[in-house]
This record gives structure tokens, C-alpha cells and sequence, in this order.
């Protein structure tokens, strides 16, 4: 693993990130990117990966597939925008159980000028009701009984949104971004072992005869690894969105088959045509805050992505201009005996969580989609507000948060007390003009609603709404509205320099509701702890979403369990599979720069670049 003299070696100006060296490979000569032969699958972590870096382009994502696709496109000139179409489409076909055309995403986007974002967050149906989610006796639907069928079907948003962003920045033909992709399906991709591993383990696939056919053997076992899948259902989708555009998905005979599976389910849906037709994808103004010497930016809602990041780095500066003791940067992470090499300091940790326990309390109870409720946004980010929140913070922990008042609140809401959700995927990638493009993708659980058309999997996007509508009298902000895009936790993120304004980093993960402890920490890490783009991807994940403090299982030592009980702290080991990728523009000592990137151990993704 990478020793802590390396660890040292990599800097960060106030310009930007300076990486001197790698462990194996001078700044000045790039290593050249070539495909794993058998990534490990989620459960596993990679020690293997080491800081990627090019001098002209660079793309990442959750399979080596879809970043080669990404890549491919970067290498004909195409904008970043182009990349991350390539690769969601590639992603739809290796990595099904986490996004897909059937889908939705949001898009950060840097066009060397201004931070543009892309909502393609999927909608409620016009028939769907905030009961939708009851019993006959009023009490919540168990999960499963909820997400496998039509029910939980949300008019799929993805398309629309890389549609308007090719629109605006796309360089190359759109049908040209489609080719990786009906290549692979035609002719077949090996099945990966993180996919098997959750066929295997998939215990409502049985009630899909499409998802059995294709992903299972005759006597119902899962197809082994290596097995190569052909998918020409899908090939002919992609030969179609490419020819005809996303209105090939939207109208039409797709369209009709969507409707006919999401309405003909035993737990049937209410997705119509005119909801498919209906939809549009929205540009919306990207929420950036300040962050000590940088400039954070990523999605408004409904995203509560960007908020609770945002929250969670100003309510640690507010800490630390209060009081030095509490500075993150001297905090830095030390060696360790666990797979990932390192662990951060037991205080860090601390910190980091109490700010996100203040972060998501606010969550719970404001976030939504602004287009029908009013989100106090700025009065969440408002620097006076988070210092009165880090006001809060001790050196015990509080245990459990309770929301804020902060200003412009105009309607009085029930905090949503849904079961927190974790799935997902991420791309990233930056052009040869110097472009970004953060985009986080998603079906919503493992394998989605479990309806197959034509190759693809749909959504069960609505499950992310709060099943309960009300309590005692006030209604819920994330409730079930016609139309209304439910709440999401992803957090596709820019970073700048604040003063120059210069483009520093473009990251983002998948996991639910954890994926903005995700993005937390790997911002800490690049920018706090000054770690090259892997290590701070590496860094074992940790943080609280309001509950007990969780640390990723096996990462963390005895010692630094014991030093947060001390303080108060509830600890839950558990399972945390990110899938972070990062790519990040550094300068060596003579001040040339270039790009360095990483990629998520816990999944099978890779950076690559030129």
C-alpha cells in the first residue's frame, strides 16, 4: 500500500492540486491504462490501483468497459458531455443492477466557463397519489412489496437530460456515442464478478421470466463468471435512440411496452404514455458554496446531495475558525494494518460525522423538489446559519441531531422518516478543452423495479419518496405528488480554486443516502489532507446519517473504535460499498499540469486517459 512518505510527496497549492511523483511513475510520464482482467467484485478491495495520470483527457467509471467507451470518445475529440453518454450507455448493459436508460441521473458540467447542471431525475406519473405507498390500514408497505413491480416504475429521466446536455456541448454525432455500446451488445461483454454476485444473491429475480432468461441458467442458478452476454434487444434500442433520438424511447413502440409492462404487473403501476411524452429534462442553476480557499459546486434539489455537502464542509469551517483545536488538516490519516492501507485520525472522524448528523436532520425535513415545495436552500448554506449549527458540535458526540431553523422557512413540515436507500452509479471525465462532467446515474435498488424491456431494467424511483405523507397534522416535504421528482442523495461535485476560479476536480459516488459521506470524505481528503485522487478514494468510508456513527467493516482499528465510544459515540460496522471516481487537474513542480485519477477498490471501475 501507499506508505505515508508517499502520502506526503503529493501537495495542494492554493492554485491547485501539485502531485510530485507516485509511488511507480514520474508526473511527466504518464502510465499507459490497460483493463483488469478480472476485477474483484463489491464485497472485495482492490489494492492493486494506484493514481492514474494523462496530459490530455481522462475518463472513469464503475466498469473498465464503459470508462474504455468514455475514453474512446475523448480520443475523437468529443466533449466530456459526450464521454458521459458513451459510458451510461455502457453502463446500462455491464452494469445493470445500478443504472441504465431506464433510469435517471444528474449532470455537473463545466464548459470552461460556468458550472452547468442537468436534472434528468425521474417524475412521478400523472395517476400516481401520496398513498401510493399505504397499506389498506394505513401503515407503510413493507420495501420489496413496494419496489418489485410497476408501482415503483417513475417516468425514466436519463435520455432527456443527456439529450439537452449534448444539445448545448456535445462535439461529436450523438449516434456516434451509441457505438461502444451496440458493439458490446451485439457481439457479447464478459459477466463480471460484482454482477454475478448480486444475480446470485437476488432473491425476487425469480418473479421476472425476462430478467431469468438473461441472467440465469436453465436450473436457476446464476451464470457464471465470465459467461459472455449478448443482449441484441438492447443493441436494437441503442440503434434506434442513436438513429432517432431519445423520442425513439419516449413515443412509440418502447414507450408502449414500458406502459404495458409498469400497468400490466400483478403490483402494478400507473405510468402512462402521456407521462413518457410528457417528460422534460431541466437545467437548473448549480448550488456552489465557498470552502475555505475553494469553491464547491454541485446539484440543487431535488438533490439534497449538494445541500448536505455543502453543510457538512461549511458547518467544519465554521468549526475551525471557532477554534483551531478542531482544524481538519493536521488530522491527517495514518497508516494502518486494513486492506485500504490507511485510516483517519480518530478526531477526524468525529467531527466529519457530528457535521453530518446537522446536515442530514435538515435533510429529512426540508429537502425535496423545489418545484413544489419551497426549499429554504440558501438559509442551508447561509455561513451564519452553519456557524451556529457547528456551535453545536463538542468534543463528545451529540448523538442525535435535531434540525435547524434556518432562514426562509415558509412552510412548516413532518420530518421524513423513510428507511434510508443505497444504490447507484458514477461517472466522471474531463476533455482535451478542458472540461468536466460529474454525472451520478441510477436505477434506485439493486436491479430497480425488476421489469425488463427490451434489455433495459426500469426504475423503482419511487420508493425514494416518503411512504408516510403526513404526521400529526403537517405534511411531509418528500411526500408522493403527480409529477414530482423524489428526493435523491446524489452528489456530483466540481471543485474550483476560488480565487483563480481554475477547474481543480470532478468526483462523485453511488450508495444511496450514504453517497454524501461518501463525497465528504474524498473531498476532505483531496483538499483537507492533501492526498492524490486513489488514496483519498481509498480512505475507508465513515460518517453518520443521523444514526450511529458508521465505519466501513474492517477498515477501521480497535483503537479508533474505542476513541469514538469514548466520546459518545454509537458505532455501527457495516458494509460501505462506494464507487467513487475522481479525476483532478495537478500541477508537478514546474508548475505544467495534467490530470490524475482513481477509482472506487470496492467496485471494478478504472480511470483512464491520454
Amino acid at each position: 500500500m501507499i506508505s505515508a512518505l508517499h502520502l506526503n510527496r503529493h501537495r495542494l497549492s492554493a492554485l491547485g492540486l501539485i502531485v510530485c511523483m507516485s509511488a511507480l511513475t514520474a508526473c511527466n510520464a504518464p502510465p499507459t491504462s490497460t483493463l483488469p482482467v478480472a476485477p474483484e467484485a463489491a464485497s472485495g478491495f482492490r489494492t492493486d490501483l494506484q493514481t492514474r495520470h494523462a496530459t490530455r483527457h481522462m475518463a472513469a467509471a464503475a466498469n473498465p468497459l464503459a470508462a474504455e467507451a468514455g475514453r474512446a470518445m475523448l480520443r475523437q475529440g468529443g466533449s466530456a458531455i459526450d464521454a458521459a453518454i458513451a459510458m451510461q450507455a455502457v453502463l446500462t448493459l455491464v452494469e445493470p443492477q445500478s443504472s441504465g436508460i431506464g433510469g435517471g441521473a444528474f449532470i455537473v458540467f463545466w464548459d470552461g466557463k460556468a458550472v452547468r447542471t442537468f436534472d434528468g431525475r425521474e417524475t412521478a406519473p400523472a395517476g400516481a397519489t401520496e398513498r401510493l405507498f399505504l397499506q389498506a390500514d394505513g401503515q407503510p408497505m413493507p420495501f420489496t412489496q413496494a419496489q418489485i413491480g410497476g408501482r415503483s416504475v417513475g417516468t425514466p429521466g436519463v435520455l432527456r437530460a443527456l439529450e439537452l446536455a449534448h444539445k448545448h456541448y456535445g462535439r461529436l454525432r450523438w449516434a456516434q456515442l451509441f457505438e461502444p455500446a451496440i458493439q458490446l451488445a451485439e457481439q457479447g461483454f464478459p459477466l463480471s464478478p460484482r454482477l454475478h454476485s448480486l444475480i446470485a444473491a437476488d432473491s425476487s429475480m425469480s418473479r421476472s421470466p425476462d430478467m431469468m432468461a438473461y441472467f440465469r441458467n436453465a436450473d436457476g442458478s446464476a451464470k457464471a463468471v465470465g459467461t459472455r452476454l449478448k443482449n441484441p434487444a438492447l443493441a436494437a434500442v441503442f440503434k434506434r435512440i442513436a438513429n432517432e433520438g431519445a423520442d425513439a424511447f419516449y413515443k412509440g413502440s418502447i414507450a408502449e411496452e414500458i406502459v404495458a409492462k409498469v400497468q400490466g404487473h400483478a403490483n402494478p403501476g400507473s405510468l402512462s404514455l402521456s407521462d413518457l411524452s410528457g417528460y422534460s429534462a431541466r437545467e437548473r442553476a448549480p448550488l456552489c458554496t465557498d470552502y475555505k480557499r475553494w469553491q464547491v459546486c454541485g446539484m440543487p434539489p431535488p438533490s439534497s446531495g449538494g445541500i448536505a455537502v455543502a453543510q457538512t464542509l461549511g458547518t467544519l469551517h465554521a468549526l475551525e475558525t471557532r477554534d483551531p483545536r478542531f482544524a481538519l488538516a493536521p488530522l491527517k490519516p495514518l497508516q494502518s494494518t486494513t486492506p485500504a492501507g490507511i485510516e483517519p485520525a480518530p478526531q477526524a472522524v468525529h467531527l466529519i460525522s457530528e457535521a453530518e448528523r446537522l446536515a442530514y436532520a435538515d435533510r429529512a425535513l426540508y429537502v425535496a423538489d423545489s418545484d413544489f415545495v419551497p426549499v429554504p436552500v440558501k438559509g442551508l448554506v447561509d455561513p451564519t446559519y452553519l456557524a451556529s449549527r457547528a456551535a453545536l458540535i463538542g468534543e463528545r458526540s451529540m448523538g442525535t441531531a435535531q434540525p435547524g431553523t434556518p432562514p426562509g422557512i415558509q412552510v412548516a413540515y413532518a420530518p421524513d422518516r423513510s428507511p434510508l436507500r443505497i444504490s447507484t452509479s458514477q461517472v466522471v471525465a474531463v476533455d482535451d478543452q478542458g472540461g468536466a462532467v460529474s454525472m451520478t446515474t441510477t436505477v434506485e435498488s439493486a436491479f430497480g423495479s425488476h421489469l425488463m424491456v427490451q434489455g433495459f431494467l426500469l426504475n423503482n424511483q419511487m420508493t425514494d419518496f416518503s411512504f408516510i405523507p403526513e404526521e400529526n397534522g403537517h405534511k411531509v416535504a418528500n411526500r408522493v405528488e403527480p409529477g414530482k421528482r423524489p428526493r435523491s442523495s446524489m452528489a456530483p461535485t466540481l471543485i474550483f480554486d476560488r480565487q483563480s476560479g481554475e477547474f481543480l476536480a470532478t468526483l462523485g459516488s453511488p450508495g444511496g443516502s450514504q453517497i454524501i459521506e461518501y463525497v465528504a470524505k474524498s473531498t476532505i481528503g483531496l483538499l483537507d489532507w492533501q492526498l492524490d485522487a486513489q488514496t483519498a478514494i481509498n480512505l475507508p468510508n465513515f460518517g453518520s446519517r443521523n444514526g450511529p456513527t458508521e465505519l466501513e467493516q474492517g477498515q477501521f482499528s480497535p483503537h479508533l473504535i474505542k476513541a469514538l465510544k469514548d466520546k459518545g459515540h454509537s458505532v455501527s460496522e457495516i458494509d460501505m460499498t462506494s464507487g467513487t471516481q475522481a479525476i483532478v487537474r495537478v500541477r508537478d513542480a514546474q508548475g505544467k499540469a495534467s490530470l490524475a485519477g482513481g477509482a472506487d477498490p470496492r467496485r471494478e471501475g478504472e480511470a483512464l486517459g491520454d
